[in-house]
């Protein structure tokens, strides 16, 4: 794809102005430029950071365009040949998607579902996740269109949406919260399995029965000299703040003049003293920072007014964590998506108030967990344990740098039982998707990314501007997840296009539709629905550290199919593989850092008469499956198999059709038509294409090899082929995925459109 081309199509992705009827909030903040002074993640002056509630990925945003949503066509494969959305219920019965339609019912007010360690672990079932309503209600298929939650999609539509962002575990919200602000939930720092909700909730002293002693990050934020806040109404923090849960901040609580107590009533909290902070400065962790002097005014947001005050007056600190109220937090139950993007909305004005103050902020939004709703992208969680002490899948990490990732550390003794599960060895996570926003003058213009992220990865973004490292993140975590900066454009920020965009709601509005929606029943799904629709369409899609390789080899002999993992790109990546003659089996996950390799083999053998049928999935929509059958090739003196290789600064995809036989074999290659009719150079066999096909037909001499090369830069890097052979009727290649080349290019013009080869 030349320059003037690419930037054509990245216009026709993201817009070119600013629309009158876009929000306010939104209109403010993309008309206020970068600033651009070193024109790197150092312009970067404040970052502030809020953790909404239980909302999954596809819940929000499954039929958005642009994203790894409904129209995937590489999902996990379930057994009877159902796609990853027909789940099944108690009964056996398949439950699909519904939409929570607000017209029709209690849409922003629908229930939640279950969702800590137990439940969760048994609807993921190690990956291979096809019970979620048996575990966690049928509405964990509920998903919102734009109608429900307008706002939410306008802020992807104006700025950066992550749609590989995962919580940190498969649990509730105080374990992924720990992770959120400390880089784990206990293992890397001192033995403690914190798995469940335990010490999130404040109990006033360092006698309470639970609690934790590990450094959190903000204290080395305070070690380092930069500055920080924990902005929260102690009367309603809904239990959301971690901090509350460690002995130094109840102790320091303790030793303020005036300690926050577990009083409810607004009279009874002091409000934060910055003078006491001066001697104390955990107090910033732990005190009442967003006060509010009565409910009414609670109710009507002034408790936002520290804040708002603090950014008006220069006050605002390097790095801010917002902790939200019940109400505001989009919590299924005492909040909603609606109420949700009203807060946000005030925190983009108070930020916004003051522009020069808003050109040095990153604003991060994200949630804590799924609550039980269903994502349909696997979890890149190291390989699972089978219980007789091996695991399913090899990482190329040390058996002790992997060993923080599973639940074997004992419980302290001061920690009550009944609040944690007893140790299951099973793996912490990373958990389900859940969406994340990027907020700023360096991320403006309806991007995606795509790079693999979970909640350490807001540390990590902490520590690329700040210098401050976390080394309670561990070596998986830091290997598998990204620092988030491959969501910002530092360099030249005020030179990117800008959205067009609709929506908004005031107080008033969000207000009387919540209480309009409470007034009416739990939605019921219609029964005879099919699979939801996603909007096809794409996104400008930001560039990424992933080079990946996966290939075949038959071994006639041995009766095995080996696959082999590479990784010659800048990030480590994980390979998810499902045997699809044996989905009772789990999945075998294969996490190889860069620069490195592994291998595996699959038997083929008498109880699968020489079949084999394995399907793999990696980041971005990396996908191979790979299918025969030795038995075949045993009759036969020709041994077909392809090898895919990449040009990367060309955006060209390279192919080697291997004859390992005795005989002339003839290979078809076939190009998805979705991706439209590509050219490829001649091989070096005889062949033969129609001009403008999707179709290539090449013979290849015994002992010999044909190579085909496509540009793919023409597709935006994306690339979708199968590979058959006259050698085994059975025998098929398909790799489909995109070349990274280092330039910013599109997600997948495919996503929402049905194969066609």
């Amino acid at each position: 794809m030349t320059n003037n081309s690419r930037r054509k199509f990245l216009q026709g992705a993201a817009g070119l102005s600013v629309a009158a009827s876009f929000p306010l909030s939104i209109r403010k903040a993309l008309a206020i430029p970068a600033y651009h002074k070193s024109g790197t993640i150092k312009d970067v002056k404040h970052v502030v950071i809020l953790m909404q509630e239980n909302r999954a990925f596809d819940h929000y945003f499954g039929t958005f365009p642009g994203v790894r949503g409904f129209g995937d066509r590489m999902g996990i494969p379930l057994p009877g040949g159902r796609r990853v959305w027909e789940q099944l219920d108690a009964s056996g019965a398949v439950v699909l998607p519904y939409h929570f339609d607000e017209t029709q019912g209690n849409a922003q007010r629908a229930s939640g579902t279950p969702h800590t360690w137990v439940d969760t672990h048994q609807a993921w079932d190690g990956g291979r996740m096809h019970e979620w309503p048996r575990y966690k209600r049928s509405n964990t298929m509920g998903y919102f269109e734009e109608a429900e939650i307008p706002f939410q999609r306008a802020l992807a539509s104006a700025f950066t949406l992550c749609d590989a962002y995962h919580c940190a575990m498969h649990t509730g919200t105080h374990a992924n919260r720990a992770f959120h602000m400390t880089g784990t939930n206990g293992p890397t720092a001192a033995g403690v399995a914190f798995v469940n909700s335990a010490s999130g909730e404040y109990n006033p002293g360092p006698s309470a029965d639970a609690y934790y002693e590990w450094k959190t990050y903000a204290e080395r934020l305070e070690e380092a000299g930069v500055s920080w806040m924990v902005y929260q109404n102690i009367p309603n923090h809904y239990g959301c703040n971690p901090l509350n849960g460690f002995l130094q901040f109840r102790e320091a609580n303790e030793a303020a003049p005036n300690p926050v107590s577990t009083s409810s009533r607004y009279e009874d909290q002091p409000p934060f003293s910055r003078e006491d902070a001066v001697t104390n400065p955990l107090l910033k962790g732990i005190a009442n920072t967003l006060p509010a002097a009565d409910p009414a005014a609670f109710d009507s947001g002034a408790f936002l007014d520290t804040f708002r005050a603090d950014v008006r007056a220069g006050r605002l600190p390097q790095v801010s964590w917002i902790i939200p109220p019940d109400v505001y937090s989009e919590h299924p139950g005492p909040s909603s998506p609606v109420q949700g993007a009203w807060y946000v909305q005030q925190i983009m004005d108070a930020l916004t108030a003051d522009p020069e103050v808003w050109s040095k902020t990153v604003l991060i939004i994200n949630f804590d967990e799924n609550d039980g709703y269903f994502d349909h992208v696997p979890s890149d969680s190291p390989p699972s344990p089978r219980g007789d002490g091996t695991y399913a899948g090899k990482t190329t990490l040390r058996e002790e740098e992997l060993s923080y990732e599973y639940y074997t550390q004992p419980l302290p003794a001061r920690m009550p039982p009944d609040q944690q599960p007893p140790q299951d060895g099973e793996v912490y996570g990373p958990g389900p998707r859940v969406p994340l926003w990027v907020i700023s003058p360096w991320s403006r213009g309806g991007w995606v990314n795509s790079q693999v992220f979970d909640h350490t990865s807001v540390l990590r973004f902490l520590e690329a501007r700040f210098d401050v490292k976390e080394p309670n993140i561990s070596p998986f975590r830091r290997a598998v997840n990204g620092d988030l900066t491959s969501a910002f454009n530092f360099a030249f920020p005020n030179d990117e296009l800008l959205p067009t965009l609709p929506g908004k709601k005031t107080k008033q509005e969000a207000d009387a539709l919540r209480a309009a929606q409470q007034a009416l029943p739990q939605i019921t799904p219609e029964p005879n629905r099919g699979l939801p629709v996603q909007a096809s369409g794409v996104r400008p899609a930001r560039a990424l550290p992933y080079e990946l390789h996966a290939s075949a080899h038959a071994d006639l002999a041995a009766g095995t199919v080996q696959l082999l993992f590479a990784n010659t790109g800048s990030a480590a990546g994980v390979f998810h593989v499902y045997d699809k003659l044996h989905l009772d089996r789990l999945p075998q996950r294969y996490m190889v850092e860069p620069g490195k390799f592994l291998d595996d083999a699959w038997a083929a053998g008498a109880d699968d008469a020489g079949r084999y049928d394995l399907w793999v999935l990696g980041p971005n929509g990396f996908h191979r499956h790979f299918t025969g059958d030795l038995s075949a090739l045993q009759s036969r003196s020709g041994v077909p198999e392809v090898r895919v290789g990449y040009q990367r600064s060309r955006g060209v995809l390279n192919l080697q059709l291997h004859n390992e036989g005795a005989r002339p074999l003839h290979f078809k290659v076939q190009s998805n038509k979705i991706y439209g009719p590509l050219l490829a150079e001649s091989p070096h066999g005889s062949h033969s294409a129609v001009p403008g096909s999707t179709d290539w037909n090449v013979t290849v001499k015994p002992f010999s090899l044909a190579a085909l090369s496509w540009d793919v830069d023409v597709n935006g890097g994306w690339y979708d082929f199968l590979v058959t052979s006259s050698a085994d009727d059975l025998f098929s290649r398909r790799f489909a995925g995109h070349i990274e080349t280092g330039r910013h290019s599109v997600s997948d013009p495919g996503m929402g459109l049905d194969d066609d080869f």
